[in-house]
């Protein structure tokens, strides 16, 4: 009887078991079915999707060819039209410079506001342009143009060269600063080998960022001189000069580094120098731009000359300490190396290099101050007679 009820609930067991997995297994392939219908309904979808995206792509695209072509167009109608006043406004100026029978204050003041607005405005970019990059920039970058066609980003090439100037001046001053307080308490009165060929390093950095940023800005519209991107390039072949200079230590430390000590004290009256001049002279640019006298792509460098107080402070710092001193460092070091003091190639190079640079900075200096002196007495000249035919 126990045997009997054993094998019934035995076979009930095994039935449940078998009932079990079927519908497990119903339920299963229930699942896959739905799993494979939702997998197709996504695929499709996706299919749909990515039909739909490449569509809007070629809409796109095709938007944007019209644009550009019918930008090209306008710009090409732009750039004929301002041109041709570019030329007018150089032919009434040489008709007002010419014939005295007309008013040159008035005149001259609407022709001026006239330049500006189309030299310093938007229009800049669509006017005729010089070659885009010097050949500086060609050596590195290639045949590009480097002119930008919004003002915004020009003007912001202005402001990133000025934050580099402003950085590179304490540092200017800083760094040879360092190395010779670090050898008079700390080394002995003997550079090391080491920091200083550092330095060497980073003014060559320094100058060749310099020259290439201005060569970017004159292409832009910037006032900058020929001769500061030459002086750049001198920089730039004594900094590379003295890093083969040998920095030789004991015995007799002083009279070996005699070079490197000099070239110390006149980089750290040049980082005064360009301190000086970043401080006084910025803020003298930004008045003449507000009045009309100067461009906004403008910028600062040594021939910028500031206001009547101003030169009586920036004038003897250009001739003495930026001008005098490098010609006075030049000299020395000329004559340490034809003495047989320091008897390294490099030292006469790097001295023949500082007088080069003293003299063009001093030439150019005074170009400028003499400038500045015939405008003032042009614009006396004008007033005296405005008022004269005033008065008459």
């Amino acid at each position: 009887m126990q045997t009997f009820c054993r094998e019934e609930h035995l076979s009930k067991f095994q039935s449940n078991l078998i009932s079990f997995c079927h519908l497990s297994e119903s339920r299963f392939l229930g699942d896959v079915n739905r799993s494979q219908s939702i997998l197709a309904s996504t695929s499709m979808e996706v299919e749909e999707e990515v039909k739909r995206m490449l569509e809007e792509v070629k809409e796109l695209h095709d938007s944007a060819a019209s644009f550009i072509s019918s930008s090209s167009h306008q710009e090409l109608t732009l750039r004929q039209k301002a041109t041709s006043v570019e030329a007018s406004l150089r032919r009434l100026h040489s008709t007002l410079a010419s014939d005295k029978s007309l008013d040159p204050k008035l005149l001259e003041e609407d022709l001026h506001r006239a330049r500006c607005m189309l030299a310093d405005g938007d229009l800049s970019s669509f006017l005729p342009s010089k070659p885009q990059a010097g050949r500086f920039v060609r050596m590195f970058l290639g045949p590009v143009n480097v002119r930008a066609s919004r003002k915004d980003i020009q003007l912001k090439v202005k402001e990133e060269y000025n934050s580099y100037r402003d950085k590179t001046a304490l540092l200017f001053l800083f760094f040879p600063a360092a190395l010779m307080i670090l050898r008079s308490y700390y080394w002995d009165g003997c550079l090391p080998a080491f920091p200083v060929q550092l330095y060497e390093a980073w003014l060559l950095f320094l100058y060749a960022g310099l020259a290439m940023r201005e060569n970017v800005l004159r292409a832009n519209g910037s006032d900058i001189r020929p001769w500061w991107l030459y002086h750049h390039y001198c920089a730039m072949g004594m900094a590379l000069v003295s890093l083969t200079w040998e920095i030789k230590g004991q015995p007799n430390c002083v009279q070996k580094q005699r070079g490197v000590h000099l070239f110390l004290q006149w980089a750290m009256m040049q980082g005064v120098a360009m301190l000086l001049q970043n401080r006084y002279q910025r803020q003298r640019l930004y008045t003449r731009i507000a009045l009309g006298k100067a461009q906004r792509m403008d910028v600062v460098w040594g021939e910028t000359a500031g206001v009547d107080g101003q030169l009586w402070l920036l004038c003897p710092i250009l001739f003495i300490l930026q001008q005098g001193f490098q010609a006075y460092v030049g000299v020395l070091l000329l004559r340490a190396a034809l003495t047989g003091v320091v008897a390294e190639w490099q030292v006469m190079v790097c001295g023949i290099l500082l007088v080069v640079m003293a003299v063009g900075n001093f030439i150019n200096t005074v170009e400028t101050l003499m400038a500045k002196s015939r405008v003032k007495a042009k614009m006396k000249k004008s007033k005296s007679r405005a008022e004269l035919n005033h008065t008459s």
